[in-house]
């Protein structure tokens, strides 16, 4: 490295330098920079020391940790050598992953509010985090696969939308309805863990985790510059990150695996050095108009910079060549209109004629970019060449104050799992990154019966089952309850309550007898009750699917089979003659000549006004009630197993106590019905709130204001929020 590399010695004076420094570390394939430094008041930014260290061997090959622990030695010097210039210890570190195996997902989402509302940047934020998770989902789609794990490193809006009407800041307007479109990059999970293991072996705990390009882009092209089509290419030693505006927004990421190390080997090849010598001899070139070196054999050389630049002109092309292509694919199949170039390997002769070439631009409308777009840079150090190398290093550390992005471990039933942190973590979040199924979360309902009564459909829920246990740390909790890095969870699954029971004897409709009048005498006989076709009691048990009707009428075969009359004639039906299929209703008369007389009893017969018998003698009635043949099977080989079904006395008194609340959720009337005592879960009956995925970063829910679980006890009267965040 020939300007950042700075001498462990040079002692920096900290005398008006605040307590509070980020430190950021640009791991790249051929060397790692370091840079400790300050955000002024007036957004510029201060670099208080800056180091750079080669990799002793090739530890890293196109920006992906090969040798975790040759890695972690480097950024152990490094670290130490900036705390011996500033003179104090270094903890936390800001760090970017280059984009070799990058994912870019474009994706959408909107937040409505009940009524216009002034937007917030908590809004804001939320609104963004609910378009990460839709990219993600979109993502795990695309793959086809649950094997490969993904982390989100960073994210650009698109575009905001206030109640459909594109505008650049939601905050503080009001409205009802706002949308983001946003670009969210993810790398695969070996990629961060690699850099993640490489940083804590050195001693050090990552605080902000970005992409690259995305470091390079906040640099390079402010977003003044944002409204026109400019591509931003980081010309690295193993890649070339790209990154590409538009109409004030970043539009599109991406990468190709060849940059500055394909034209290091060119020329080791070339004039037979080793590598390392080679890379240095491209460095030199870019300043000196010969170079020196020695080659293999030992022999001393000299040659002139030009011809090692025409040396490698193949190699320079290939690698532009491969760039403006990806650019074109990323930009629509359209050329952009300028592109900067940052980074060393973009430096070597050539280049950017190459790449201006093959975009068919203006040579004028490809450029480095260097030292003009650090001017709001000021360095401590004196020995600073201000270039295009340090347009990384500075955007890591400028990336910490506009995305705190990191990852946290937790346990969860003694599995370590690593979150993305979004400074809003709970323990649903954990419990969803495990895939701990939704349903051993919330109480879970016995289950449901729907029944159909005369053609009209009905349905009776189990009863609710008991929440999950959760212990955070030892204590119990709630499922909504903050967590952070090293908590323990453990969370013992919810239960299932009883299942959905109801005999036909308890519907409403139900009435256990209907009487008829038969040759004066009141006869008393069981309803029939048809479910799928066929006669059932009234202690049968309601099945799922079951089709009921309550018959409110005998058919008169089914009387006389009833009264067990054989021999009959001359039957009248209120009056009026009737065959073996009329309807007989409760309160109907028959009137027949028949041989066999019914037994009497003393009591007199209670006869309807208008039968046609006011005037008869006063005869003897008897009150039955027998059952059918089917009937008495039943009364003889079940009837005291149907009787034990029966609810007890408690229970009786219980189901007296049943009654009806009316409470208000998310501003709307809700009637809660069919218990004695209500809580929370209870709401989910009556009113829609879809729990099977998650709509946001978590379910807030509140009784009169007041944040607390679904097992919480609800009155008449009390007013409810269960919202997605």
């Amino acid at each position: 490295m020939d300007s950042a590399i700075n001498t462990i010695d040079n002692k920096i004076d900290m005398t008006n330098v605040p307590e509070d420094l980020v430190f950021g570390l640009d791991i790249g394939t051929r060397s790692i920079v370091g840079t400790v430094g300050y955000k002024q008041n007036t957004n510029g930014f201060v670099v208080v020391a800056q180091l750079a260290m080669e990799h002793e061997t090739r530890a890293m090959i196109d920006g992906q940790i090969h040798d975790i622990g040759q890695v972690a030695g480097t950024i152990e010097k490094v670290r130490i050598g900036l705390e011996n210039m500033i003179g104090r210890k270094l903890h936390d570190v800001c760090i970017a992953a280059a984009g070799r195996v990058l994912k870019t997902v474009e994706a959408s989402a909107d937040m409505h509010f009940s009524s216009d509302t002034v937007v917030t940047n908590e809004h804001i934020y939320s609104l963004n985090m609910l378009g990460v998770e839709h990219a993600y989902d979109s993502l795990r789609q695309s793959l086809q696969s649950d094997d490969i794990k993904f982390y989100c490193v960073g994210y650009s809006v698109k575009q905001y939308y206030q109640n459909d009407y594109p505008i650049s800041n939601l905050e503080g307007h009001k409205c009802s309805d706002i949308r983001t479109e946003l670009i969210a990059t993810f790398l695969p999970d070996e990629v961060v863990d690699g850099l993640y293991a490489a940083v804590e072996r050195a001693g050090l705990y990552v605080a902000n985790l970005t992409l690259e390009p995305i470091a390079a882009i906040n640099v390079a092209i402010p977003e003044k510059f944002r409204l026109l089509n400019i591509a931003l290419v980081d010309v690295g030693a193993g890649t070339s990150d790209i990154s590409i505006t538009r109409d004030g927004s970043i539009i599109a990421y991406g990468m190709i695996p060849y940059a500055g190390d394909e034209v290091t080997e060119a020329i080791a090849k070339q004039y037979l050095t080793d590598f390392t010598e080679a890379d240095r001899l491209k460095c030199a070139s870019t300043m000196q108009e010969e170079v020196e070196y020695q080659d293999i054999m030992g022999l001393p050389q000299k040659i002139s910079s030009q011809d090692l630049v025409d040396s490698v002109e193949d190699t320079v092309r290939m690698i532009t060549k491969h760039i403006s292509d990806r650019i074109l694919e990323l930009n629509g199949d359209k050329p952009v209109s300028a592109i900067f170039v940052v980074g060393g390997g973009g430096k070597i002769g050539g280049f950017v004629e190459s790449l201006a070439e093959y975009q068919g631009l203006q040579k004028e409308r490809v450029a480095l970019r260097g030292s003009e777009v650090l001017a709001n840079v000021l360095f401590l150090q004196d020995d600073i060449t201000v270039d295009s190398l340090l347009v990384t290093p500075i955007g890591i550390c400028l990336n910490y104050y506009e995305q705190r992005n990191n990852f946290i471990f937790v346990t969860v039933n003694h599995e370590r799992i690593k979150l993305y942190d979004n400074n809003k973590l709970t323990i649903m979040d954990a419990a969803m990154q495990i895939g701990y199924p939704n349903e051993e979360l919330f109480p879970k309902r016995g289950d449901t019966i729907t029944y159909y009564v005369e053609g009209e459909k009905r349905m009776l829920r189990g009863e609710a089952g008991e929440a999950a246990v959760i212990h955070l740390n030892g204590k119990e909790t709630g499922i909504n309850t903050p967590i952070e890095s090293n908590d323990k969870i453990e969370i013992v699954p919810s239960t299932k309550g009883m299942n959905a029971e109801l005999t036909v004897g308890k519907l409403p409709e139900y009435k256990s007898s209907l009487a008829f009048f038969f040759n004066g005498r009141k006869v008393t006989c069981s309803r029939f009750v048809s479910v799928n076709g066929e006669l059932v009691s009234e202690f049968y048990h309601i099945k799922d699917g079951d089709r009921i009707s309550i018959l409110d009428y005998y058919t008169l075969k089914q009387v006389m089979e009833f009264m067990d009359i054989i021999d009959y004639e001359n039957v009248m039906v209120n009056n009026m003659p009737a065959d073996m299929e009329t309807k007989v209703y409760d309160n109907f008369t028959i009137v027949c000549d028949m041989q066999e007389m019914m037994p009497s009893v003393a009591a007199a017969p209670d006869i309807p006004e208008g039968s046609g018998q006011e005037d008869a003698e006063p005869v003897e009635t008897e009150e039955l009630s027998a059952s059918t043949e089917r009937e008495k099977k039943e009364n003889d080989t079940g009837q005291n197993a149907e009787k034990a079904d029966l609810p007890s006395a408690a229970a009786v008194q219980k189901s007296d106590a049943v009654h009806d609340i009316t409470v208000t959720v998310n501003g709307e009337k809700v009637v809660l019905k069919n218990k004695a005592n209500y809580i929370l879960v209870d709401v989910l009956d009556f009113y829609p709130v879809d729990t099977s995925i998650a709509h946001g970063d978590r379910l807030e829910t509140k009784v009169n204001g007041t944040f607390c679980d679904f097992t919480h006890p609800v009155q008449d009267g009390d007013q409810i929020s269960i919202q997605w965040i």
